[in-house]
């Protein structure tokens, strides 16, 4: 079964004509904190349990649950686990949160951040370099690090998962401190 998706203007639209609708954002806090749809909860990819989820929309569950990110991805992942767990009524909004910017949906803006795109990038990026000058300088089986990394993005290419990027989207500075009302979820 495939998943269903709604481009941000007939999201804005469905807002516009009154209809209460259930979004949940399944992007890290940090990046949720810089800047979300209005109407959005947090609810991290990493943390989701869509069973418990599910049973806590009283009564809503006949209505669909719509599902964003940044740019479409990691909602079209959390939509997919939704349908594995036999939850058809999920909707992904396309292209994520920067195409309702772009759209003009009402979001809230907080504390800019680094994102966790950019993060892998420089992760990635600086282990590859340290690895070729430690092969280059110290012992050739260094090379291996750089391989490990090109093969690690290779994966994450082809499977759309990246595991570096769950590992920096657990590190300190991706998270808020509990008293951090700019953080508090919905």
């Amino acid at each position: 079964m495939s998943v269903t998706t709604i481009k941000p203007q007939e999201l804005a639209n469905l807002f516009q004509g009154g209809k209460k609708i259930e979004l949940i954002d399944v992007r890290t806090p940090v990046e949720f904190r810089e800047v979300h749809v209005d109407v959005a909860r947090n609810v991290p990819l990493d943390q989701l349990d869509v069973n418990a989820l599910m049973q806590a929309r009283n009564g809503s569950s006949h209505e669909p649950l719509y599902v964003i990110c940044k740019s479409g991805g990691r909602g079209q992942q959390a939509c997919e686990k939704f349908v594995k767990a036999g939850f058809s009524n999920v909707v992904n909004v396309e292209g994520g949160t920067t195409a309702c910017v772009a759209a003009g949906l009402p979001v809230v803006r907080g504390k800019k951040a680094m994102s966790l795109e950019r993060q892998v990038r420089i992760a990635a990026g600086s282990l590859v370099l340290l690895g070729a000058i430690l092969a280059w300088f110290v012992h050739p089986g260094f090379v291996g690090l750089s391989a490990f990394i090109g093969a690690g993005l290779v994966f994450a290419g082809i499977t759309d998962t990246c595991g570096m990027g769950m590992m920096l989207a657990r590190m300190p500075w991706n998270q808020c401190s509990n008293n951090s009302a700019a953080c508090s979820t919905r």
